[in-house]
């Protein structure tokens, strides 16, 4: 009778781990920055019709990244049990930490279970208060995990990159102009340099408190975009770029010549013609001439085989 195979519990755990980590890791970054009046997300995300950005309840925000199908999932469940809870007691009963920990409990069953492979994804879940200080925003892992950060917060891509661009610069009270120029920045920083993020290949959203409807969510339309991020493109596309600043301008290209140089290979200037036997300088065919001295052709050698 074969032995079964024994895998440690730690291993399988470990192994699990690394295949959710390195499938979201090929995701792109999603950015969640708290601003004056609430909280803003933004994404690197050239679709126009699949969001990481959506929407749950009245105050209540949804972003993820990883596997679409499988965040997308997450989603609608997380949809339907506001609206249920929502109608069954009062609209104020739906919240966001209600919402995380059944976020938490689902993903952390999914990873624990043998029979089916761990979620792809990571997830923002995101409250806006009557005030700043009551504003939440939750982070959950593949495996359960929840995280109550404050400020600002990075999942996906080059979380520890874009995570070190925003904390030396993020300050509290700042203005939505200002998150979102902070959330842009950060989404264009890496470690070989920074990049300008086109408008059109940004998904931005918000929670704002100001809005007079109770359904605070609110995307940022391209036009939006363009309006409030223009003066960066601006200056981005003054900036001189790395291949026109190689090429020198004709001025500079080549320096002053030296005529009398015959040594000179790059600069442009013809040699001296010279006498093959004597190796005297012979005059060139635009140096004038004497009018009263006809032209002398060279003297030949006699001992010259060739002459």
């Amino acid at each position: 009778m074969s032995m079964p195979f024994y895998v440690s519990p730690e291993q399988v755990m470990k192994d699990r781990a690394d295949y959710a980590r390195k499938g979201i890791s090929r995701g792109r970054s999603v950015v969640a920055v708290q601003y004056a009046d609430g909280v803003l997300f933004a994404s690197e995300n050239p679709s126009q019709a699949l969001h990481k950005v959506s929407e749950i309840y009245d105050r209540i925000a949804f972003a993820a990244v990883g596997r679409y199908n499988e965040f997308e999932n997450l989603r609608i469940a997380g949809v339907r049990l506001a609206d249920m809870r929502g109608y069954a007691y009062d609209r104020r009963d739906v919240t966001g930490r209600g919402l995380a920990n059944a976020y938490a409990q689902t993903l952390g069953t999914i990873f624990s279970s043998g029979g089916e492979k761990p979620y792809e994804v990571e997830i923002f879940v995101a409250e806006v208060g009557e005030a700043a200080a009551d504003d939440q925003i939750y982070r959950l892992t593949y495996d359960g995990q929840v995280a109550d950060v404050q400020g600002f917060a990075v999942m996906g891509g080059a979380v520890d990159t874009v995570a070190e661009y925003l904390s030396s610069r993020f300050a509290g009270g700042l203005s939505l102009d200002e998150a979102l120029a902070l959330a842009v920045g950060a989404l264009g920083h890496s470690e070989s340099g920074d990049r300008v993020v086109p408008d059109t290949d940004l998904e931005v959203a918000v929670l704002d408190r100001t809005r007079v409807q109770p359904r605070k969510f609110r995307r940022l339309r391209p036009e939006e975009l363009h309006r409030r991020l223009g003066d960066r493109v601006a200056e981005a596309a003054d900036e001189p770029r790395d291949e026109d600043a190689a090429v020198p301008s004709p001025a500079a290209a080549s320096p002053t010549d030296e005529p009398g140089d015959p040594t000179d290979q790059t600069s442009g200037a013809v040699p001296p013609l010279e006498n093959p036997h004597t190796g005297e300088p012979l005059p060139r065919p635009t140096d004038p001439v004497a009018p009263d001295e006809p032209p002398v052709a060279p003297p030949i050698d006699p001992n010259d085989p060739l002459g």
